[in-house]
């Protein structure tokens, strides 16, 4: 999957966060629905301007993100 042809970013649109080309809805958008508890046909239902190869872009989009991330363990302070 290359996310690039779905996935995009514009200074002018939603202040730069990455987007599904061709819409106003951001790849953090997306993810907060999912984080609701949506599936993929409640988000493709809601929002038919998307697909599920956008959907597919928006993983492989945030796996490039994480994948040279450096995730440190830190434990919490007692109070």
């Amino acid at each position: 999957m290359n996310w690039k042809e779905r996935i995009g970013v514009d200074s002018a649109v939603l202040a730069g966060k990455p987007i599904v080309k061709g819409t106003r809805l951001s790849v953090e958008f997306i993810f907060g629905l999912l984080a609701e508890g949506w599936d993929e046909k409640k988000i493709l239902e809601n929002y038919p301007q998307l697909s599920t190869a956008d959907l597919q872009a928006i993983f492989a989009f945030t796996a490039a993100c994480m994948e040279d991330e450096e995730f440190v363990a830190l434990k919490r302070a007692k109070a």
